[in-house]
């Protein structure tokens, strides 16, 4: 009997499963082989707009065939059936690409460190267990000119679409740089489109959070189309708040809740009252409107005037720096009052660069988080919207 296609993937999956449950890890590598090589066979057919041995009007191509191809991952060198077309289309799987870019920018990352002889036996033994394989210094310089070349097209891409809300922040790296190991500042900027729809803006290395760097950051972003900004989310680095106010003026600026919190840990003069005064605020935070949050804001600072008068100054000072989210839609608030967004995007990247430790130059480090980084992006685009932009916004105060 003919099978269906359906029938087909299930069947596959079933295979797959097989595979692991009678040979457990050993049996991973096939597992994922299988079920990369459907997923292939699944996008060539979307691509061409039919099916195997299918007729359509729509047909765009005609598949011609597998070609072999080893790629060497995590679980071991597997082999994998690419799908080819014929015709005057350019087809070549995402399937396989997407899940390749990180993990080999990664192995690229560590045989960087190994040809150059950075704490050559701590990273031999990571290269034996992430990659299996030891690599010479040209098999590197080949592998990084192809990412970089691919890495760059992304980094500089135009910003076409409309950006509601800009949302900026950095992390640190171990980089060796002339001679010396310091940390390098990771700036990245992600956002919501136009559309709702979460998108990683551009990533860049610098040796500090310096204004001049954050300045630049900035600047470059806007000269490949950041544009309709109506809101900036990032933390309180003074660096950061001053290219603000001179690359984006006027554009409202949201601190951070979630550090404001954490800062204001450190003007309460008694351990007891931390408790307290961390509920107080996110009572002021979850006021309903601004007005409100005004009025619980007077009441908490009126609270500790007496017994802590230092961090009731703070807190009249800086709280109200957290309250700009209020001009956003309420649906929308709860996500763009704090960076959490790129704290969960510097766990996913922090998870890959703690393999590598230690850096062998910034654009090293630049490589790897780019790809981790472009992977993200491609996923949120292509997901699910992140934020409804129908949402009705709220009245401003005269």
């Amino acid at each position: 009997m003919t099978m269906t296609h359906s029938e087909d993937e299930y069947s596959v999956f079933e295979a797959a499963m097989e595979c692991l449950c009678q040979e457990g890890f050993e049996g991973m590598a096939e597992a994922i082989r299988l079920l990369v090589n459907e997923a292939m066979k699944s996008e060539r057919s979307a691509a061409l707009r039919a099916g195997p041995y299918e007729r359509t009007p729509e047909r765009r191509g005609h598949a011609n065939g597998y070609k072999s191809k080893t790629v060497r991952t995590r679980v071991g060198a597997i082999t994998f059936d690419v799908p080819q077309v014929r015709g005057e289309m350019e087809f070549y799987p995402r399937a396989l690409e997407r899940g390749v870019r990180s993990e080999r920018a990664l192995k690229l990352a560590i045989a960087e460190m190994y040809v150059q002889g950075v704490s050559t036996r701590r990273v031999t033994q990571v290269m034996e267990q992430m990659c299996g394989f030891e690599v010479s210094s040209d098999q590197v310089s080949r592998a990084a000119a192809l990412l970089d070349e691919e890495l760059t097209r992304w980094r500089t891409r135009p910003l076409e679409q409309s950006t509601s809300y800009l949302i900026l922040d950095a992390r640190y790296e171990k980089v060796r740089q002339a001679g010396a190991v310091v940390s390098c500042a990771v700036l990245i900027a992600t956002g919501v489109r136009a559309d709702g729809k979460r998108t990683v803006l551009g990533v860049s290395v610098s040796l500090s959070e310096a204004e001049t760097h954050w300045r630049e950051f900035i600047a470059s972003l806007q000269e490949r189309g950041l544009h309709g900004v109506e809101m900036v989310t990032s933390d309180n680095h003074k660096g950061l708040t001053a290219a603000l106010a001179a690359r984006l003026p006027g554009v409202p600026w949201q601190r951070c809740q979630f550090h404001l919190q954490r800062n204001a840990a450190q003007h309460v003069p008694k351990v007891s009252m931390r408790s307290p005064v961390a509920a107080d605020l996110r009572d002021v935070f979850n006021a309903p409107t601004r007005d409100e949050a005004d009025r619980r804001l007077a009441a908490v600072t009126a609270k500790y005037r007496a017994d802590a008068p230092q961090l009731a100054d703070w807190l009249e000072t800086n709280i109200p720096e957290g309250l700009t989210v209020f001009r956003t839609p309420p649906a929308h608030r709860v996500r763009l009052r704090t960076t959490n967004m790129l704290e969960n995007v510097n766990k996913q990247i922090k998870r890959r660069t703690r393999v590598a430790g230690l850096f062998p130059h910034p654009e090293s480090a630049l490589r790897l988080v780019s790809a981790v980084l472009m992977e993200i992006s491609e996923d949120w685009e292509t997901g699910h919207v992140y934020l409804s932009m129908d949402a009705e916004r709220p009245a401003r105060s005269p």
